[in-house]
């Protein structure tokens, strides 16, 4: 049975809720239509020609980077997992030290549009470049699944549907909307709807924060224990590290996994990498590093507050029997503070967020298929930019329908956890063949293979046979069992293999260009002979 403040949020206001809904997908779109007229280069489809300021980019790269998983995933998991759910902010905030100290910079200086232009530097072309775009649209086809199963819960608790077959029509409908967008606008419209999601969300979830603790007068130790008081079953543990990762010998070795996967992911995702050739010079791509961070950080202090505030004013059996389940807690949380108005407007600007984030991973998936497959690998470096663009909008389209599927079957994972399966997917293919790239002088193209087909194989291989996809109650796969790897997230194992693969390869080929690497030391470090692209 639905508890009856679900059956409330479902059935007192639908319509108002879709109101709010649909002026956010309208004057969204509108934006997009107006900021992204006129006929695109490739430069502007894949970077917005590089037009952006650091600030403008850091707002954007916060607006990319605060997915479903960052405010819906681990609201939820911080209501019904306590101190282990807050985990994920952590972790998640952590990795951009990595991508500030390492990569920022020297990546935006290297390449040009993807991350094969950087791999591909003083490596074989070919090979790498199909190497890169195969990790590109795995990385991006996991954190999708989670964008889309966010939007399916979401919009089930607006419209007040629930079931499978209502909540696969909801996916669809935001897998159109989102292909509407990347085909429309390109990159520029997506970073301007990026930006004013990020301004959006960050205010909404502070609002809700002062609101929250304003009903326990301004005392966080109050409201952390009405949370404790309202889960009986959890209790005290609610409050202390273990309530998830310390129940076994397992969940132990899983959070030291997470955790890698967490810290070490960021620096490789191929969106957020992309975001750096969004600016027209190194300097502003570390500038929009730094304003990420300082935004991003003090978003995720404020989920502690919402993730407590739905355990404490909604309650675990509530979010549990919700659409969407876990990820419906904070959208529950704004019914219960303002009723069905504040639910209207939050699950709009979450709305926002997953398409925001969704077209920027399409975009991504789209430029790795048309550059780096079609141009480079297909047509030799002979295609014109405007059949370049062609085949990225088609891209687009393909990319849209797998992530419909996707997001079907993953509806009832709980986001946060599916994004930290991407995130140890990138930290396994991509970041050893980054690092080494760019600071080994060694490295070599058989390094590269087996670093990145290693590390993807592996970690792929492990996600299908772990109890994500079977053997477990909230499995993908419900009725099937084999889950042979005990581990829900492969990093542990992964990410040193793509490291230790990337370096046995290289140690074992006589492969090596003293001078390429010493040209792409140069400009990673000065940015020396980059081309500057500025399409106004």
């Amino acid at each position: 049975m639905i508890p009856a403040l679900v059956t409330e949020a479902q059935t007192g206001s639908p319509a108002l809720n879709i109101s709010i809904f649909v002026v956010f997908v309208v004057v969204t779109l509108a934006i997009v239509v107006k900021v992204a007229s006129g006929h695109k280069t490739a430069s502007q489809m894949y970077t917005g020609g590089a037009s952006f300021s650091g600030r403008q980019n850091g707002l954007a790269i916060a607006g990319d980077y605060l997915s479903a998983a960052s405010f819906l995933g681990i609201a939820g998991a911080i209501a019904l997992q306590g101190y282990d759910g807050f985990l994920y902010s952590i972790g998640f905030l952590v990795a951009w030290l990595v991508a500030l100290l390492l990569v920022a910079e020297l990546f935006r200086n290297t390449g040009r549009f993807t991350l094969a232009d950087v791999l591909t530097y003083r490596l074989k072309q070919r090979p790498m470049r199909i190497a890169t775009a195969s990790s590109v649209l795995a990385v991006s086809f996991f954190y999708l699944l989670a964008q889309m199963a966010g939007a399916g819960g979401l919009v089930s608790l607006l419209l007040g549907v629930d079931g499978a077959m209502a909540q696969n029509v909801v996916i669809a409908v935001v897998g159109i909307v989102m292909v509407a967008y990347v085909m429309i606008g390109g990159m520029k419209g997506t970073t301007w709807v990026q930006m004013i999601k990020a301004v959006l969300l960050i205010f909404a979830v502070a609002v809700m924060t002062v609101w929250v603790l304003g009903k326990f007068g301004m005392n966080l130790s109050g409201l952390m224990q009405a949370a404790v008081d309202k889960n009986p079953e959890a209790g005290e543990k609610l409050l202390e590290p273990g309530l998830k990762y310390g129940e076994s010998l397992t969940t132990k070795i899983d959070f030291i996994s997470l955790s890698l996967a967490l810290v070490l992911g960021t620096a490789g995702l191929p969106h957020v990498l992309q975001r750096f050739y969004t600016v027209p010079t190194s300097q502003q791509a570390r500038k929009s590093v730094e304003w990420a961070i300082w935004l991003i950080g003090g978003f995720y202090l404020l989920t502690l507050v919402i993730g407590y505030g739905a355990g404490a004013l909604v309650g675990p059996d509530v979010i549990a029997n919700a659409p969407g389940k876990a990820n419906a807690a904070a959208p529950l949380l704004a019914y219960e503070l303002g009723g069905s108005v504040l639910l209207g407007i939050v699950s709009g600007i979450a709305f926002a967020t997953i398409l925001a984030v969704v077209a920027g991973l399409t975009i991504t998936a789209s430029a790795s298929v048309a550059h780096d497959l079609y141009n480079q690998v297909f047509k030799n470096g002979t295609a014109t930019q405007d059949e370049e663009v062609k085949v990225s909008r088609y891209a687009a389209l393909g990319t849209g329908v797998v992530a419909i599927l996707g997001g079907m079957l993953a509806k009832d994972q709980n986001i946060a956890f599916l994004v930290a399966l991407a995130f140890a997917v990138a930290a396994s293919a991509n970041l050893p063949t980054i690092l080494y790239s760019l600071f080994w002088r060694r490295f070599n193209t058989r390094g590269a293979l087996w670093s990145m087909y290693g590390g993807l194989g592996s970690a792929l291989v492990l996600i299908a046979f772990s109890p994500v996809v079977s053997g477990s109650e909230t499995a993908m796969i419900p009725g099937a069992d084999f889950a042979i790897f005990p581990l829900a997230n492969p990093g542990l194992i992964s990410i040193p293999l793509g490291f230790f693969l990337g370096w046995l390869g290289s140690v074992t080929s006589q492969e090596f260009n003293r001078a390429k690497y010493a040209e792409m030391e140069v400009r990673s470090l000065t940015g020396h002979g980059v081309a500057e692209v500025v399409d106004h």
